[in-house]
């Protein structure tokens, strides 16, 4: 018989606030890439390349930390995968900026998707709304900067 997922409890109002604070770097920085001065537009592209390999790199660390946690998971896999994305977003700061930029949308996809069959197993179904929204924000901006 296997062990009941742990029940989910609700998202504190503090963390959903800075979750959705950490959309705006890659709003502004989508929109300084449109319109900004045409000086400081290759800087505000880098620079959300910069920020989306850093939220990348974050995603797959929750997993790293969440399998730290005890024998829920004693396989390699969470381990594992805790430092694909980090990896993935260093290979898109070497790629051409709008490849680069690409990829990290991908990525961000890609790490909503593991989220979202792995967080019920941790009891952080509640967290997934959030996520969802974050991620289509972020996925949105790198690719509406990738176009610019």
């Amino acid at each position: 018989m296997t062990a009941a997922p742990p029940q989910s409890h609700p998202l504190p109002r503090w963390a959903a606030r800075l979750g959705y604070a950490g959309a705006l770097p890659f709003v502004a920085l989508a929109a300084a890439t449109w319109w900004a001065p045409a000086d400081y537009r290759s800087q505000a592209v880098l620079a959300l390349l910069a920020y989306g390999a850093s939220i990348a790199s974050f995603m797959g660390a929750i997993h790293w930390g969440l399998a730290m946690r005890g024998p829920l998971t004693p396989q390699p896999g969470p381990f594992v995968w805790g430092v694909f994305p980090s990896l993935v977003a260093w290979v898109a700061l070497l790629l051409p900026v709008a490849q680069g930029l690409v990829t990290l949308a991908l990525l961000l996809g890609i790490c909503l998707a593991v989220d979202r069959r792995s967080y019920p197993a941790y009891g952080l179904t509640a967290w997934l709304p959030m996520r969802l929204h974050l991620t289509l924000a972020a996925i949105l901006c790198l690719l509406a900067a990738a176009v610019a």
